[in-house]
C-alpha cells in the first residue's frame, strides 16, 4: 500500500518543520520578548512597592498630624472649661454683691415701710379713741339725757382700751 509507506516521509517532514518552528518561537518570545515583560513585571512591582511604602509614610504622618490635633484640641477644651469656671466664678461673686447690696435696699425699705406703719397705727388708735370718746359722749347725752365733758369720756374710753 503506497499510503502507508508515505507516512514515514510525511510525517518525518512535519516533524522536522515543527522543531524549526518551535524553535523560532522558542528565541523570539523567550529571549526577545521575555526580557521586556520581565522588565514590564518589575518595574510594576518597583512602583507598587514604592507606592506602598508612600502610603505608609503619609499615613504615618496622618497618625501624627492627628495626636498633634488632638493634643491642640485637648488644650483648647481645658482652656475653655479653666475660662468659663472663672467666667462662672465671677459672675457667682457679683451675683452675691449685687444680692446683698439689694437686700441691704429692701431691708431699708422694710425698716421705713415699718416705721411708717407703726405712725400710721399709733395714729389710727388715736383717733379710734378719739372718735370712741366722741361716740360715748353722744351716746350718754341720747341715752341717759346728760352732757360729759370731752375730757371724762376721753378718760373712760382709755380706760376701757387700757383694760
Amino acid at each position: 500500500m503506497p499510503q502507508i509507506a508515505q507516512i514515514a516521509a510525511t510525517y518525518a517532514s512535519q516533524i522536522f518543520w515543527l522543531l524549526i518552528v518551535f524553535g523560532l518561537i522558542y528565541f523570539v518570545i523567550g529571549r526577545g520578548m521575555m526580557p521586556k515583560i520581565e522588565a514590564t513585571v518589575d518595574a510594576r512591582e518597583r512602583k507598587i512597592a514604592d507606592d506602598l511604602a508612600a502610603a505608609q509614610a503619609a499615613h504615618a504622618r496622618a497618625d501624627e498630624l492627628e495626636a498633634a490635633h488632638s493634643a491642640k484640641v485637648e488644650e483648647a477644651k481645658a482652656a475653655v472649661l479653666a475660662a468659663t469656671t472663672e467666667a462662672k466664678k465671677a459672675a457667682g461673686l457679683e451675683s452675691e454683691k449685687s444680692l446683698k447690696a439689694a437686700d441691704a435696699v429692701l431691708a431699708e425699705k422694710a425698716a421705713k415701710a415699718e416705721a411708717a406703719l407703726n405712725a400710721a397705727k399709733t395714729e389710727a388708735l388715736g383717733s379710734v379713741e378719739t372718735v370712741a370718746a366722741e361716740v360715748a359722749q353722744d351716746l350718754v347725752a341720747k341715752v341717759a339725757g346728760l352732757t360729759i365733758d370731752a375730757s371724762d369720756a376721753k378718760k373712760a374710753v382709755g380706760a376701757v382700751m387700757a383694760a
